[in-house]
């Protein structure tokens, strides 16, 4: 028997791992992460609901809940990183950032300072040790699948942590839930920002980063049609929230956000989904960071996502130094956005990633 902590959301997932560990005959103690305190009145700002959901779900399974804060951590190595990212027009991923600083870094070392042997998440995905190395693997219900997420983990971690959902399908783990008695078994899905919440982004971004508003204009002809609030709104692949209407002379197609021009302060856009402005073949990330000790080949055949819900796709390293890589794919992808990271697998096993430049 171990002792392990979960971290428990408040969520259906978090409480089905804690369940399933409990039956296992471990010593479970959950964990509640309060991770963002700047507008805790605001009517996104969830934290106060989902800790008496987790205490409930907590009180079924039958394991203490305790709470820890990590609010100083969090802005200070993730909201931080997120600001300074999008005021240079990037487009951080901060799940990412945050399951490695704050999950799977300062919410390890506390439980770990509380005797833990082990810390285990709700997060769609597998570990397991392979000839003595730990390697991330993606989780059996690939429409969940979160190791895209988890690339950043490194092999301290990994031998930590455990995925108790790893081998389940979405639709089991509410049924577990239901079956259970857990009171959140059929709670909505969170897609805010890690630990921030649902709610406006625009709105919430102009908190902290001011309002520059600038010209749109055709890609393909620099003809202006429309003013943008500032590009640090946006990203490559928008369609929504433009605010251009019918223009003169063009065809009645969406449109998308095809470029930035950070100096001129100019948002460019083009029509049509598939147009060739908003396709690349060719990619360079750096911040790389690998989950073994062993950088993988170059020219060598891998798959690739270049964000969270686009398919696989076929891609070869080209070139790979400590810091970036080069990285040419079979096909050209959509709307790869500078910020954003590429994450690699071989088969089912996650290599890691870095962000895309």
């Amino acid at each position: 028997m171990a002792k392990i902590i979960v971290g428990m959301s408040g969520g259906v997932d978090s409480s089905v791992a804690a369940l399933l560990l409990k039956r296992q005959g471990h010593e479970v103690i959950g964990l509640f992460m309060k991770n963002w305190e700047d507008d805790d009145t605001d009517d996104y700002c969830s934290a106060r609901q989902d800790l008496e959901d987790a205490q409930a779900a907590a009180k079924v399974i039958g394991i203490p809940l305790e709470a820890a804060n990590f609010a100083d951590q969090y802005r200070e190595r993730v909201f931080a990183n997120f600001l300074t990212e999008y005021q240079a027009g990037r487009t951080p991923n901060p799940d990412i950032l945050c399951n490695s600083e704050i999950k799977f870094k300062a919410f390890l070392d506390h439980a770990m300072r509380l005797g833990a042997d082990k810390i285990a998440t709700g997060h769609y995905a597998q570990v397991r040790e392979f000839l003595g190395e730990w390697q991330l693997l993606k989780a059996e219900d690939g429409t969940k699948d979160q190791s895209y997420f988890l690339y950043r983990l490194n092999q301290a971690q990994l031998a930590k942590t455990l995925f108790p959902l790893g081998e389940l399908y979405k639709r089991d783990v509410r049924k577990l839930a239901a079956e259970a008695g857990l009171p959140n078994h059929a709670k909505k899905d969170s897609t805010g920002i890690c630990f921030i919440g649902e709610r406006r982004f625009r709105e919430f971004l102009s908190r902290y980063l001011p309002k520059q508003p600038g010209e749109i204009r055709r890609l393909d002809d620099e003809r202006v049609i429309g003013q943008h609030e500032g590009l640090a709104y946006y990203t490559l692949g928008q369609r929504e929230g433009l605010g251009i209407g019918g223009v003169q002379g063009a065809p009645e197609e969406p449109w998308f956000v095809a470029a930035k021009d950070m100096a001129k302060n100019v948002l460019y856009v083009v029509q049509g989904h598939d147009h060739l402005a908003l396709l690349r073949d060719r990619l360079m990330a750096g911040q790389l960071s690998w989950i073994s000790a062993q950088a993988p080949r170059t020219h060598w055949v891998y798959a690739a996502k270049t964000r969270y819900r686009m398919p696989d796709a076929a891609c070869d390293l080209e070139a790979l130094s400590a810091n970036e890589c080069d990285v040419a794919f079979a096909a050209p992808q959509w709307a790869v956005t500078p910020g954003q990271s590429v994450v690699f697998y071989e088969s089912r096993v996650c290599m890691g990633g870095g962000v895309i430049l």
